[in-house]
């Protein structure tokens, strides 16, 4: 497994974790969900777009523009690789044994 240059960026990675948790998601909400500008979003919707992991609709509600944000299959198939590649690295360094042991018992029944 390997890491995912397209989706590995921070911002990148926030937009794409968001839009695995739910169906579509309007600009605006992933926007402030990732606290990022809207030319940023609309820079990285767009290359994700092009590469085939999010879907753009544009529409209206009302009177009024509107955008939405969606992860493909082809998305949503590269983000869970991508994630099982994180994993696999956090594994090998026993990382996650580590921040288990400094945990307590209440905090790892929250993770």
């Amino acid at each position: 497994m390997e890491i995912d240059p397209a989706i590995h960026a921070p911002a990148r990675l926030q937009i794409v974790s968001l839009l695995a948790a739910v169906e579509e998601a309007e600009f605006s909400f992933v926007r402030d969900q990732a606290g990022v500008s809207d030319s940023v979003l609309s820079k990285h919707a767009s290359a994700l777009e092009t590469i085939g992991y999010v879907q753009i609709r544009k529409g209206h509600v009302g009177k009024r523009p509107r955008t939405w944000l969606r992860l493909s299959a082809t998305g949503r198939r590269a983000y869970l690789a991508h994630v099982a590649a994180l994993q696999a690295i956090i594994a090998q360094s026993k990382l996650g044994l580590v921040l288990d042991a400094e945990l307590s018992p209440g905090e790892r029944s929250e993770r």
